[in-house]
């Protein structure tokens, strides 16, 4: 059985940022990169960026930013474990939570929260 972070970094490499994001939020391309109205605040002017390239997204108008698993956190209102989980069966990967994973996941969330915390 994989660890989180194998886990964590098959999804990254499956998954295209721009792909899922765009199940969410409306994104046309612009040079690189591509924009939209930002999922997580009101705006009339699209200041949502996200980069297949970096796989990252960023608004520059709220601050949110982030890679695919902190964008479905946030937009989904899930944890780190129920984010792993939703991205993991997207991508097609057999992803069971077992009590190390569990743990390991918790010890992710906690952080996160933390952080949230700290830009808060």
């Amino acid at each position: 059985m994989a660890n989180l972070e194998e886990i964590k970094d098959e999804i990254l490499q499956k998954l295209d940022i721009v792909d899922v994001i765009s199940d969410y939020v409306d994104l046309r391309k612009r040079g690189a990169n591509y924009i939209g109205l930002c999922p997580f605040h009101n705006e009339k002017t699209p200041s949502f960026n996200v980069s297949s390239e970096k796989g990252i997204y960023k608004c520059f108008g709220c601050s949110a930013a982030g890679n695919l698993i902190t964008f479905v956190m946030e937009y989904e209102k899930l944890n780190y474990p129920e984010a792993i989980k939703v991205l993991a069966k997207k991508a097609g990967i057999q992803y069971q939570l077992t009590k190390e994973t569990n743990n390991e996941a918790s010890k992710y969330d906690l952080a996160y929260q933390a952080l949230i915390a700290a830009r808060d």
